[in-house]
């Protein structure tokens, strides 16, 4: 295995134990991370979602697979399960992750996931109706930002 996959591997044994410490040791300082939610994270930003995250979850199941990297660049198949709990509403999110590489650090990081099935599942009614919209993707996206703007205040 090549120690790329190897990081990215302990990255998502790490998250599948809310271990958002060890996660955040598997990126280069200045990363950069991006999702359909977190469009443009850098840096601190990046751990500190990962820690918002983690410690907010109270029954998140994570279940990565197609691991694969080299030097370069790597991929993953990664799904979670867990409770919104905005809503309490349970979620199956299906993502297919892209990494670069930088001192055998993960720099970029890249999510992708159909937001509109995530906000069918999370928001219900609400989401099946208006998730698709871009004013309702917008406000999940606002949201997200100020919830890791206050998780980062000291």
């Amino acid at each position: 295995m090549h120690p790329n996959a190897a990081l990215l591997s302990r990255f998502y044994d790490a998250f599948g134990r809310r271990d958002h410490l060890a996660m955040a040791g598997c990126y280069h300082p200045e990363a950069h991370f991006s999702d359909p939610v977190f469009t443009d994270l850098r840096g601190p930003q990046v751990s500190a979602m990962w820690r918002m995250l983690c410690t907010r979850a109270t029954d998140l199941r994570i279940e990565a697979s197609q691991i694969e990297a080299d030097e370069k660049l790597g991929t993953a198949h990664w799904e979670a399960w867990y409770q919104y709990s905005a809503t309490g509403r349970p979620v199956h999110n299906i993502i297919e992750a892209s990494f670069t590489f930088e001192s055998g650090l993960i720099a970029t990081h890249r999510d992708r996931f159909a937001l509109y099935r995530w906000t069918r599942q999370a928001l219900g009614l609400k989401g099946l109706l208006l998730g698709w919209a871009p004013p309702t993707q917008r406000a999940i996206r606002r949201t997200a930002a100020r919830g890791l703007a206050r998780s980062m205040e000291p």
